[in-house]
């Protein structure tokens, strides 16, 4: 008698287990504390533009594989690992491509334009369309008075932002932010926001200084 009073509060049990309800928890990431917002001025003897970028980031040369493009640095997230990049071009100067012959590919000296670094900057962002799930792109002026288009890239794209500034008549300037990790929206997402303040602070903040080319 004993075991099948047992046996049958065993099945009870397992009825009411099945019948009861069940709350996943949702997914969770680790936890970020963010730093205060400070700004310092990058401000180097020869460069042709001038910004303020936060406390908590560093610079760092970049270098393009011709080495005749002294002026891209990259604003570092070290914390984070994200960087933006910014590449640096003088419209009328010239750029290296390499150019596909019946001998393989062979650097090709282009002098630049505006029409043609806009250009540039557009098929780099859209050709994230592969992995992103849509691209908006905006127009802008500060009150420095630099002007250009930031874009926006929604999805698991590689980059979430990018953008350029120029004045149309000397200088061209193209930022994107990156990060040192695999392309999850999900996951990046309120690090990307962050520093997405901190890169439109870049922007507004930013001016070509006078007579440096």
């Amino acid at each position: 008698m004993h075991t099948a009073r047992l046996f049958f509060l065993m099945i009870v049990f397992s009825l009411l287990s099945c019948n009861s309800n069940f709350t996943p928890k949702p997914r969770a990431y680790y936890k970020i504390d963010f730093p205060t917002r400070r700004y310092q001025v990058f401000k180097e003897d020869g460069f042709p533009y001038e910004f303020e970028y936060p406390v908590y980031a560093s610079i760092s040369k970049e270098y393009d594989s011709t080495g005749n493009n002294p002026f891209w640095i990259n604003v570092d997230f070290d914390n984070f690992n994200g960087r933006i990049y910014l590449s640096y071009k003088s419209i009328k100067g010239n750029s290296v491509y390499k150019a596909k012959t019946e001998n393989g590919y062979r650097d090709s000296l282009i002098k630049n334009s505006f029409d043609a670094l806009r250009e540039e900057a557009y098929k780099l962002t859209y050709k994230h369309t592969v992995k992103a799930s849509g691209i908006v792109d905006s127009m802008f002026m500060t009150n420095n008075g630099s002007s250009g288009v930031y874009f926006y890239v929604a999805g698991d794209a590689a980059t979430s932002r990018q953008f350029y500034i120029s004045d149309t008549a000397t200088h061209f300037i193209r930022g994107a932010l990156y990060f040192d990790a695999a392309p999850n929206s999900d996951s990046l997402s309120i690090v990307s926001d962050f520093l997405n303040a901190d890169m439109k602070h870049l922007i507004n903040t930013f001016r070509w200084k006078k007579n440096e080319k």
